[in-house]
């Protein structure tokens, strides 16, 4: 998902703390992202999807959200957490960790340093977008997270979009992103080749 941009008001402080080094339990330094991180962040974001169901959501350049933090093992990022904040109600928009540094906790170690911030500034909801991969899912639901809600991500092809897609002005598509209700995976699923659920996941933070 898209981060929203230039979000004023209480929610610009998630980012104004420091650095958080040794505190039990934490594998890596946690910290607000800073501009100087963008190449290695988005070389962690990049082989983290790799194997998974987000493999070609690729960015060329971060895109900005309200709460941004990095795990650093040294120089290079380990781990990324976006949160979008636009009320009570806030949205992760990427969370992954690094091939090299997987299993050591650090997607855990991202997440309780935000809650914290997060409940400060009012916000109490947390949301997820995340597909089918069993390891996220798992991770999700041992940190509080539970499924509110589900459709279809529909990817498809050149020739199966044409079959799917209405097109104008002597255009023809390349592909297609589409969404679909639940109801029609099995369809979906026949026609399509690459389909997916996507799933809500939700977790309540402290009034």
């Amino acid at each position: 998902m898209d981060a929203a941009r230039g979000r004023t008001g209480e929610v610009r402080l998630l980012g104004a703390s420091g650095r958080s080094r040794g505190t039990p339990g934490r594998p890596a330094e946690i910290r607000s992202y800073e501009p100087a991180d963008e190449a290695s962040w988005l070389r962690c974001r990049v082989l983290g999807f790799l194997a998974t169901s987000y493999h070609d959501d690729v960015w060329q350049a971060k895109r900005r959200t309200d709460l941004e933090l990095v795990a650093l093992d040294g120089d290079v990022v380990a781990g990324i957490l976006d949160v979008s904040v636009p009320g009570t109600e806030a949205t992760i928009e990427t969370l992954v960790v690094h091939p090299d540094h997987q299993g050591r906790g650090i997607a855990t170690a991202l997440l309780a340093e935000a809650v914290p911030r997060l409940e400060r500034c009012g916000v109490r909801t947390l949301n997820a977008w995340t597909r089918e991969d069993r390891p996220a899912l798992n991770w999700y639901a041992r940190n509080g997270f539970a499924e509110e809600q589900h459709y279809l991500h529909v990817h498809a092809s050149a020739a199966e979009a044409a079959t799917a897609v209405v097109v104008k002005h002597g255009l023809m598509p390349a592909g297609a992103f589409l969404h679909a209700r639940i109801e029609r995976e099995a369809e979906m699923r026949q026609r399509f080749e690459r389909v997916h659920v996507c799933r809500r996941m939700v977790r309540e933070l402290r009034p």
